[in-house]
């Protein structure tokens, strides 16, 4: 059996996620291990909240709360809400858990064994007025590259490049905001990247092949402008403490891990979380002296997170000699944007994953954020593109087949899978157009081509249309009843095989087609002809039509959600 290890890149924990989280790694993610799954792999998919680092602290002080109890309530939120998308983690895991604490203090002890990192003393950021050291995101600025006046102390959300505090221009206190701000010197521990390029360059050489070119673009551009030593403690008390030979590491009693440095361990830890709560191994999905090597381990993320993934978590996996799995297949996405603007957590712009749940079921979410996946440039979310996608797509094709055959079938022939006739010419022409969609959808999905593979399952929701009004059974039924049941039975069988084709996508509606066609769940992916799938369902077999699956979306809906959250409406 094929085993596929599926990660996605660890949503942070201060607050709700916004749409452009989700469609640039959980998402995707969810649809490629579901469709795993079905195709008769064994996936494990991993995901867990990045806890640590200066943003948590800030967040749980604007809470009035302390980090750890913030911490706890966020992930419980994040987990919920994931699930009620239909994220189906095997294990949502917390990077303050124990066994991230392990793992990152043995990769660092590790790594200064092989005499790859090195303690430095550091100009950073200090302020007066907070009488502390200001690490990464406790400073802001304006950015030394491109200007951008809110650039963050360890990255500029306007252009992408990496920065240190001290980069900033006119930088001021993100806790008070004073600009009573000195540079100081403060003793930390860095991983040296530069002895490691050559190694990290031939991995990337030796990978690539397997990753779009969205990935190959920014680990390159990393490579070609040089890599630079990565400093991997900071002065905060929130995170995971440095340790030495077992002890509290002299003068770093008040320093801990950086957040970029233990959050892709987290992969590791997060899947040994799991196997203990399973009472399973975890080495065969990670280490590659005990089976590793067979698994396929495939990454799903933003652009934003490419460089982390593609240089300094492999710096750590390669510095440390240890036979780990790296990953075989990185998959990045662009940005979904709100409108002509990014969706924005800490600004509250744009439309986040619970007040989207609030609003409408999740597949409409779904559908919309796969077929419109920001993979080959950055995309737009528009309330009139999302109207059209669940109106055009969901409820007028599928949604339509699918009620409309199932009535039919209740009227005309008591619900049940009826008997009589043979397939015909239209048939064996339904039979070759279905097997070149399959075979078309299949090729899309294990390409992780998202919005090719939706636009794939939609051409297959057509031919059940398309099929119907030239068979047109409610036409023949009045004139050759044996020419309606073979017309009828087809396009039932059609239904629930849309049913397994969708539900990588649009899993809830995709359950409701299969109970009411008495399908098992979860479905299996069709492996056999479509002479044979269209003739799963047994002669006699009772059916029912389903609640209307996909509700449309009116335009004063769509004025009142414009209104509401900004942008056109």
């Amino acid at each position: 059996m094929t085993r596929v290890l599926i990660t996605s890149a660890l949503p942070y924990i201060n607050g709700i996620k916004h749409l452009g989280n989700l469609a640039g790694s959980m998402l995707p993610a969810d649809v490629f291990a579901r469709f795993k799954r079905a195709a008769g792999a064994e996936v494990l998919y991993i995901c867990a909240t990045d806890e640590h680092g200066t943003p948590a602290e800030l967040a749980a002080a604007e809470a009035g709360q302390d980090v750890r109890t913030y911490c706890d309530e966020q992930h419980q939120l994040q987990h919920d809400i994931s699930r009620a998308f239909g994220l189906s983690f095997d294990w949502f895991g917390r990077s303050s858990n124990p066994p991230n604490h392990r793992l990152t203090q043995h990769f660092a002890e590790v790594l200064e064994s092989k005499g790859l990192i090195e303690e430095r003393t550091d100009k950073m950021v200090y302020s007066v007025d907070d009488r502390r050291f200001l690490p990464d995101r406790y400073v802001e600025g304006t950015c030394p590259h491109c200007g951008f006046e809110k650039a963050r102390g360890d990255q500029c959300d306007n252009c992408g490049n990496l920065l240190d505090p001290v980069d900033l221009i006119n930088p001021y206190s993100k806790i008070s905001g004073s600009r009573n701000i000195e540079v100081r010197d403060t003793n930390h521990l860095y991983l040296q990247q530069t002895k490691l390029e050559s190694r990290i360059r031939a991995w990337v050489d030796a990978n690539s092949a397997n990753w779009p070119h969205l990935t190959r673009s920014i680990a390159y551009k990393h490579l070609d402008e040089g890599l630079i030593d990565r400093g991997i403690t900071r002065d905060l008390a929130w995170g995971i403490p440095v340790m030495k030979d077992g002890l509290p590491r002299p003068g770093f009693e008040d320093k801990v891990f950086y957040v970029w440095f233990d959050a892709p361990i987290e992969y590791i830890g997060a899947t040994v979380e799991w196997a203990e709560s399973e009472g399973t191994d975890w080495e065969r999905w990670w280490r590659t002296d005990k089976g590793a090597g067979d698994t396929e381990y495939v990454q799903f993320m933003g652009k934003d997170n490419v460089a982390f993934h593609t240089v300094s978590f492999p710096a750590t996996i390669l510095g440390s000699e240890e036979p780990w799995k790296t990953v075989d297949r990185l998959k990045a996405f662009n940005w979904l944007n709100w409108y002509g603007g990014k969706f924005s957590t800490s600004e509250k712009r744009g439309v986040f994953m619970d007040t989207a749940l609030e609003l409408l079921p999740p597949d409409l979410w779904r559908w919309y954020l796969t077929a419109n996946a920001p993979e080959g440039s950055d995309t737009a979310f528009t309330w009139e593109q999302f109207q059209s996608a669940v109106n055009k797509d969901l409820a007028d094709v599928l949604g339509n087949f699918v009620n409309r055959i199932a009535k039919f079938a209740e009227s005309k022939f008591e619900g049940v899978v009826p008997a009589g006739g043979e397939p015909g010419e239209l048939e064996l022409k339904l039979y070759a157009d279905i097997d070149a969609g399959i075979a078309d959808l299949t090729a899309q999905l294990e390409a992780i081509e998202v919005r090719k593979a939706a636009q794939a399952l939609r051409a297959l929701w057509v031919l059940g249309n398309e099929y119907l009004q030239v068979a047109a059974p409610w036409t023949a039924i009045k004139t050759d009843p044996a020419r309606a049941a073979v017309v009828v039975r087809t396009a039932l069988n059609l239904a629930a095989l849309y049913a397994r084709l969708s539900a990588p996508f649009i899993p809830f509606a995709a359950e409701k087609i299969a109970e009411a066609f008495n399908q098992g769940w979860p479905l299996a992916w069709p492996s056999d002809g479509a002479a044979v799938e269209l003739d799963r369902l047994s002669v006699g077999q009772t059916i029912r039509a389903p609640e209307v699956l996909f509700r449309k979306i009116e335009d004063e809906q769509v004025a009142e959600w414009g209104e509401r959250f900004g942008g056109a409406g």
